[in-house]
């Protein structure tokens, strides 16, 4: 049985955070350890709602897959708070982990998808053109309680109404966004920063293909399976993603890491879809060196103090 309350021997010791449906860390998470052990420091795959834990036997506290946070979302940001060096920082966390945060993006001059707002008990119809939404909840990770739909068809009509009833009933914020078709073809391109001695530095991209294929049937589940392949970002994708960044409140000398999803809008131009600085997949898995890079960065915040 670990021992969450003593450290090992004077090593360094960083807790990786995840759920209990993943208790010993998604498989591209785990790819961490071994360069960490080489550099002296010891991790622990912890769950965060474990009330046996001691937080404070940890030189670092690192947020990786707890992904069943999204209907626990209050409770999950309140224990952030109570927690001694955690990364990304509980206020980022509150922040981004209610994604109405884009408003905030989009205000402040960031490309990003439009996006219309429902709030729990506030009447909703579909808009009255003919073309495909998502719809979605404004506190969600992994793509749970996500649905395409073609306004063209009436059953699809009824079922986005059902849609953002169920999650209004629930108490939830809803988005309700245009589906960018340029997903189909050119997918989504996830930028992945990692901190480095002067900040966070860029460390690959990777292509994420269609996921959306239709209505939420309403079931949950944790996330839904992705096609992942490696990507070269182009410049006009690494500028729009510093300019995201640049928009984070408190600056980003702070983040341990960062992920930037976008997609090419109408005129070809990315445009932001998330910025994920909770409990992304990093997707170290798919560049090389990058399992080194993700060490490396979790070294530097442990001798920032």
């Amino acid at each position: 049985m670990t021992d969450h309350h003593q450290s090992t021997r004077g090593e360094p010791r960083v807790a990786l955070v995840t759920c209990a449906d993943l208790p010993e860390l998604d498989p591209d998470d785990r790819l961490v350890r071994a360069p960490l052990a080489a550099r002296g420091i010891a991790t622990e795959a912890v769950r965060w709602d474990d009330p046996a834990v001691d937080w404070s036997g940890y030189d670092l506290v690192v947020l990786r897959s707890p992904w069943d946070y999204a209907l626990r979302r209050d409770e999950f940001v309140a224990w952030a708070r109570t927690v001694p060096r955690v990364v990304n920082p509980a206020d980022v966390v509150a922040w981004n982990t209610d994604k109405r945060y884009l408003a905030e993006l989009s205000a402040a001059g960031v490309p990003t998808v439009p996006t219309a707002w429902v709030e729990p008990g506030q009447d909703w119809s579909p808009p009255a053109d003919t073309g495909e939404y998502v719809i979605k909840p404004a506190v969600s990770a992994g793509s749970q309680d996500t649905g395409r739909y073609d306004l063209a068809d009436p059953e699809h009509r009824e079922l986005a109404g059902a849609h953002v009833r169920r999650l209004s009933a629930a108490g939830r914020v809803t988005m309700v966004q245009p589906y960018l078709g340029a997903v189909d073809t050119a997918g989504e391109t996830a930028l992945l920063f990692l901190a480095g001695p002067d900040g966070l530095e860029f460390s690959h991209a990777i292509r994420k293909g269609p996921m959306l294929t239709g209505p939420d049937p309403g079931v949950a589940a944790l996330y839904k399976e992705e096609r992942i392949d490696p990507r070269t970002a182009t410049p006009e994708q690494l500028a729009a993603a510093v300019k995201a960044l640049t928009a984070v409140p408190g600056g980003t000398g702070r983040l341990l890491y960062a992920r930037v999803d976008l997609i090419p809008g109408p005129d070809g131009g990315p445009v932001l879809v998330e910025l994920e600085l909770t409990e992304p997949s990093l997707f170290i898995g798919y560049a090389d060196g990058a399992p080194e890079r993700l060490a490396t960065a979790i070294a530097t915040h442990l001798a920032r103090d």
